[in-house]
């Protein structure tokens, strides 16, 4: 929808489109117009086949060289080798395969709200079509409980509300008029006068004529945005990758390295490429993929017992990189009920209503004075008016309470419930009854209902905006009184003064200044006694001299537990913004009020504002932004790409077809699993199951908590590919190429998987790091090799390396048969890493970590010993891995040896304080 066609006049709009109000359209108009622009459907684009997602897996630069050795070593008949490999390799392509399958599917989400019929005007008639054969220029009938199936502009409305919080997020239904507005720069929130396909109609009827169907409506803009929004990779994923590439250049470059001496020692080609083979398969951490999967769906399911889903595994590490949550407000950070929070009585007291949710739980808690709510008439009167005039009903079904209507009606029968006025009683068994009702208009901004008390006396019931109420009042009730009030007037040259009640319209007027400063959405109650002559007479007649009673103040409030959340974002370093469909003033009060702005320097900053910002001024005052008001799903998503480019990673929350491109966008898109739209769930990548936004903040301890312990197991697993690496290479330089490598490749296998891989898999569930949320959050480009990291891996590969070739180079010249020298050689790795493993577990030194808090760690370790020692000293392990026993005194000494990198190394960085050591 291009048109502004909310700056339009009914007569324009129905000019400009060919129509006809009282006709429609003619069938042969609207052929021509299907023609013209197609079917009423949001476009979907194609995904991958099955095939490509599969062929897409074996991109991985590790499965390459996986599948290179494993072919090589078919043909060079080491069959045994080149199974063990393939089946590695089918293992780590499945896993990738079936993470990709499992894609998002926005667009079809998106086609599923469209609603399936329409009722429109055809030919002078109206029919029920398809929703997808509407075209522009259709005259739509709109009615209570419709899905809205194309954009329209309204021509007619009678008390007429839609609900446009997943387009918008515009907390409230939006009343509609049928009325041009001259404001051609105002956001969707603010087009009363349009309704949009998807969005649902809450209350009355109406006519509108469709100016845009498919992907011409706003909806449609969104699916577009979506289906060309890249999604970025996570920081893990790019770490990954970055890991890949560097493995691959490693083992070429190794194996290079070995042609190149091999050759000139005069080396056959096939003994050469048993070497490379050995070389490749000793450089690459195998089972990495495998138990990077394990570890995250190990975090996944805890996560799942804190409240939040995680779609993509990779999404669980990205909480723990998280810079910036970007966070939506309406039932994220709110409750997503709207209450009565302050009450004020015409005798000039106020009063704070506690409680939560739609519970009749709670009480009006005086301030400043000592009165119960009960002992104050004009609160209670203003009840009874506040519940009986009200269109909402309050539903109780056992434990649970809801309502049922407008959601700002529904604080005020919730308030009544929690001074024991109950609407159902009250209309039951307690003696009122309605007797005629004068819904709310836009033109009037009141409503009022005609009540027969229990004494059979009639009176009129009133509320709305406070300032119409005081312009039609002739008074306040005051301790049960009624004070008779009249406004200041001028008759001619003579000045009138108005009475003492004056201090009543100040004070009352003070409580409507105080209730906006908190960003309180303000309804007036008042009521008139009736004769039986009034009876008679029209509503807007009656609806003159009213008593007021008092004020509500309503809104959305804050999750008690948000405050705590955002102190603790704060504490780690992750800044909290608040992206809002809601109006400036709103979003700003409940910011101040849970931490979000913490000092003036906090921007706030609106969706007009951004439309006259380039994307280089919003990257530059993005840092200093707590709040953006009243935006679009454009300003969203130009607000996440911004972030990003500021190098920050940003997670999105959101729960409307609105945020939806911003949620794939992002760095990890948070969706809310209750009222969250599937659009929205199947564009994120985490789905809170309570959504609560303290759940977020659980969510990233977790994923710090699970990029640690990744860290921990990349450490562990590629020391252990050093020292493969290094004892083949050791006895190639020092002993020649014609003496047999130190380890065969299956042996290299076994070390990567088993006898290393299960110990470094018990380090997934390792406990948290004490200073884990007092840190400051990584940078997107930081590695999984910073703070030294990559260094201690060589240095301690080195090590490794180094006593494994002591322990086979000494076999040799003992003159040991070569199957026993590789047996020591192997036998010392494996004890190596044992005992590396429990210096891995901590980024200081073992010396600090007591090694008894992870008992899975233990288990692991003591399994690992045992399978290895299996294939040292069963007649199936020496027949497939062509082991010999080793002798008592050789395994203990192995043992006993294989300790001193670790103990060594240690010692020296906590004597030192050498970081890289």
């Amino acid at each position: 929808m291009t048109k502004k066609w909310f700056t339009e006049t009914v007569a324009s709009t129905v000019s400009n489109l060919g129509t006809s109000t009282e006709n429609g359209l003619s069938s042969e108009e609207v052929k021509k117009r299907q023609e013209q622009f197609g079917s009423n459907e949001l476009q979907e684009q194609a995904g991958k086949s099955v095939l490509e997602l599969l062929a897409h897996q074996f991109k991985n630069p590790l499965i390459f060289i996986l599948g290179v050795g494993a072919i090589v070593s078919f043909f060079t008949g080491h069959l045994i080798d080149a199974v063990a490999i393939g089946v590695i390799i089918v293992i780590n392509v499945l896993i990738a395969f079936w993470q990709e399958f499992k894609a998002q599917k926005g667009m079809e989400a998106l086609r599923d709200m469209a609603a399936p019929m329409a009722q429109v005007r055809r030919n002078g008639e109206w029919v029920d079509i398809p929703a997808r054969e509407i075209v522009p220029g259709d005259v739509l009938k709109i009615s209570t409980g419709d899905i809205l199936a194309a954009d329209v502009r309204i021509i007619e409305a009678n008390r007429l509300s839609i609900d446009e919080a997943a387009l918008t997020g515009e907390s409230e239904p939006v009343d509609k008029t049928s009325d041009a507005l001259e404001d051609g720069n105002i956001g969707l929130g603010d087009q009363k006068n349009m309704g949009f396909m998807t969005t649902m109609v809450t209350s009355g009827t109406g006519l509108g004529i469709v100016v845009g169907t498919g992907m011409q409506t706003e909806v449609g803009h969104i699916a577009d945005m979506m289906a060309n929004t890249e999604e970025t990779k996570t920081p893990m994923q790019e770490r990954m990758d970055l890991i890949a590439k560097s493995l691959m250049i490693v083992a070429l470059g190794v194996v290079a390295v070995v042609c190149v001496i091999g050759l000139y020692h005069g080396m056959p080609w096939l003994e050469i490429l048993n070497t490379g083979i050995s070389l490749s398969v000793a450089a690459i951490p195998e089972g990495l993929p495998t138990v990077v999967t394990i570890v995250l769906t190990m975090g996944s399911t805890r996560m799942v017992k804190s409240n939040a889903l995680a779609k993509q595994l990779a999404a669980i590490e990205t909480l723990g990189s998280t810079t910036v949550i970007c966070s939506d407000k309406t039932g994220t950070l709110t409750q997503n009920q709207m209450q009565v929070m302050k009450a004020y009585d015409a005798s000039g007291r106020n009063w704070e209503v506690s409680g939560k949710g739609f519970s009749p739980e709670g009480e009006f808690k005086p301030l400043a004075h000592g009165t119960d709510v009960k002992d104050s008439p004009e609160m209670m009167k203003g009840l009874v008016v506040a519940t009986l005039c009200n269109d909402s009903e309050y539903i109780q079904d056992g434990d649970k309470s809801s309502v049922r209507g407008n959601p700002t009606e529904g604080a005020l029968i919730v308030a009544a419930a929690k001074a024991g006025l109950q609407q159902a009683e009250m209309l039951s068994t307690g003696g009122y009854s309605i007797v005629e009702k004068f819904p709310f208009d836009s033109a009037r901004k009141m409503a009022s209902v005609i009540v027969k008390d229990p004494q059979g006396k009639h009176f009129l019931a009133i509320k709305g905006a406070p300032d119409v109420v005081l312009r039609n009042a002739s008074g306040f009730m005051v301790n049960g009184d009624v004070v008779a009030y009249q406004p200041a007037t001028t008759e001619g040259n003579l000045a009138v003064a108005a009475n003492p009640a004056e201090e009543m319209v100040a004070n009352y007027e003070a409580a409507i200044q105080d209730f906006a400063e908190q960003a309180l959405r303000t309804l007036a109650v008042g009521f008139r006694e009736l004769s039986e002559d009034d009876l008679k007479r029209d509503h807007t007649e009656l609806e003159q001299d009213v008593t007021i009673l008092g004020l509500y103040g309503i809104m959305d409030p804050p999750r008690p537990e948000v405050r705590a959340a955002v102190d603790s974002c704060y504490d780690a370093g992750v800044r909290t913004v608040m992206i809002t469909g809601d109006h400036a003033l709103t979003a700003a009060a409940i910011a101040r009020d849970i931490g979000i702005i913490r000092s003036e320097e906090d921007l706030v900053v609106t969706g007009s504002q951004l439309d006259d910002m380039d994307d280089e001024e919003l990257r530059r005052i993005c840092p200093n932004v707590a709040v953006f008001a009243r935006v679009t799903p454009e300003h969203k998503l130009r607000i996440v790409q911004a972030q990003q480019y500021n190098n920050e990673v940003a997670a999105m929350t959101g729960d409307g077809v609105n945020d939806a491109p911003a949620l794939r966008r992002a760095d990890i898109g948070v969706a809310m699993g209750i009222t969250g739209t599937s659009v929205a769930k199947d564009s994120g990548d985490l789905i809170l199951l309570d959504d609560n936004f303290s759940t977020i903040v659980k969510a990233v301890r977790q994923g710090r908590q699970i990029f640690d312990n990744l860290r921990k197991f990349i450490r562990q697993a590629l020391t252990a590919n050093v020292g493969e690496v290094s004892v083949i290479l050791f006895a190639f330089l020092f002993m020649g190429p014609e003496v047999a490598l130190p380890l065969t490749p299956l042996m290299i296998l076994w070390i990567n998987l088993v006898s290393d891989g299960l110990p470094a898999l018990a380090l997934g569930v390792d406990p948290e790091e004490k200073d884990l949320m007092e840190r400051k959050p990584r940078k997107r480009n930081e590695s999984f090799f910073s703070d030294h990291l990559g260094t201690r891996i060589i240095i301690r590969g080195l090590a490794q390396g180094g006593m494994s070739f002591l322990a086979f180079n000494w076999a040799m010249n003992a003159g040991l048969s070569a199957n026993y020298a590789q047996t020591m050689a192997f036998a010392m790795l494996v004890f190596c890493q044992l005992w590396h493993i429990f210096d891995s577990r901590t980024f200081s030194t073992l010396f600090r970590k007591n090694p008894f808090t992870n008992k899975s760690l233990l288990g692991a370790v003591a399994l690992s010993a045992s399978l290895s020692l299996g294939v040292i000293y069963t007649g199936v392990g020496q027949f497939i891995f062509s082991t010999e026993g080793l002798s008592a005194g050789h395994l203990i000494t192995v043992f006993l040896a294989a300790s001193l990198p670790t103990l060594v190394l240690s010692g020296l960085k906590e004597v030192t304080k050498i970081k890289f050591v």
